[in-house]
């Protein structure tokens, strides 16, 4: 009975199994094995037959750790961005507005969904235009004597990339904080704790899973996009996921490609892994300092 149980389960969750092993395991694995071969010729993309580390050590020039690090700023700065943003908002999602308009309201945060990410991407291009009617409304109103001379830079890169993943981060947190339940605020309330209190001691406390992974949904997918940058930087809004893409489409180089994809995955696992260190360093001190000591020990 149980075997059967066992076989019935495994059936049901073959369609997953089967959609990480063809989409995300053997692609990954595909690129790791290219990341060893080389190119052998001006017309050749591609070979494996003599194995080496050495398109890592060639894709660890000076361009790509400056790219990298630009990439990582504009991740970094762009998730921050996010969370600023989708707090508020997710909390008034949650919280206080009617609970009649909920679904609608959630389905105006999707509606950039509906659209292609690269056209979404292109009206940005169209918005921040120098001669479009956003540089036109600011002259008009005084805020700005001269064009607006944002697009094709760094400013317009952290612009888009705010735009195309702010709902990424709002969704998690409105269904933590709508988690985190009315009951439990009401009782913060009642012991005396304000609104600003109850929202930083119980309502975001009990959000921490949703802030992480909106957290991981922005920035993971933000450091390996190629489109907003090629759109909206230019030169000067330069990410890693152009130099990578460039070396497949461009240079026909895909030994070199893949040793920069992996080394960019390798860099954002680290980096993940030092936020989530620093979150845990920090969360442990803060738990610390709460506790309350009695004469018998410590609460």
């Amino acid at each position: 009975m149980r075997r059967k149980k066992f076989d019935r389960a495994s059936m049901l969750g073959f369609p997953t199994w089967a959609f990480v092993v063809f989409f995300f395991v053997m692609p990954l694995l595909l690129v790791l094995w290219y990341s060893f071969g080389y190119k052998p010729d001006l017309f050749t993309a591609h070979a494996n037959d003599i194995l080496s580390f050495d398109r890592y050590a060639e894709a660890l020039d000076a361009t790509f750790i400056g790219t990298f690090w630009n990439t990582l700023k504009i991740g970094f700065i762009g998730t921050a961005l996010c969370l600023i943003i989708a707090i508020p908002f997710a909390y008034w999602l949650a919280v206080k507005l009617n609970p009649k308009w909920r679904p609608l309201a959630l389905a105006l945060v999707l509606v950039p969904f509906w659209t292609n990410f690269l056209v979404r991407t292109l009206g940005w291009q169209i918005i921040l235009s120098p001669r479009g009617f956003l540089s036109d409304f600011l002259q008009n109103v005084g805020l700005i004597d001269g064009r607006l001379d944002i697009l094709y830079t760094q400013t317009a890169v952290q612009l888009g990339v705010v735009y195309n993943y702010l709902p990424l981060m709002i969704l998690p947190l409105y269904v933590a904080i709508d988690r985190a339940g009315r009951p439990l605020r009401e009782a913060s309330a009642d012991l005396g704790a304000n609104r600003i209190r109850t929202l930083f001691q119980v309502t975001l406390p009990l959000a921490a899973p949703g802030i992480a992974a909106g957290s991981l949904l922005v920035f993971i997918p933000l450091m390996g996009d190629y489109i907003t940058a090629s759109v909206l930087g230019g030169a000067q809004g330069n990410m890693i996921g152009q130099l990578v893409a460039s070396q497949f489409n461009t240079a026909q180089n895909w030994a070199l490609g893949s040793a920069m994809a992996v080394l960019l995955m390798l860099f954002i696992g680290a980096a993940v892994g030092v936020c989530a260190l620093v979150a845990f360093v920090i969360g442990h001190f803060v738990r610390r300092s709460r506790r309350v000591v009695f004469s018998g020990g410590a609460a």
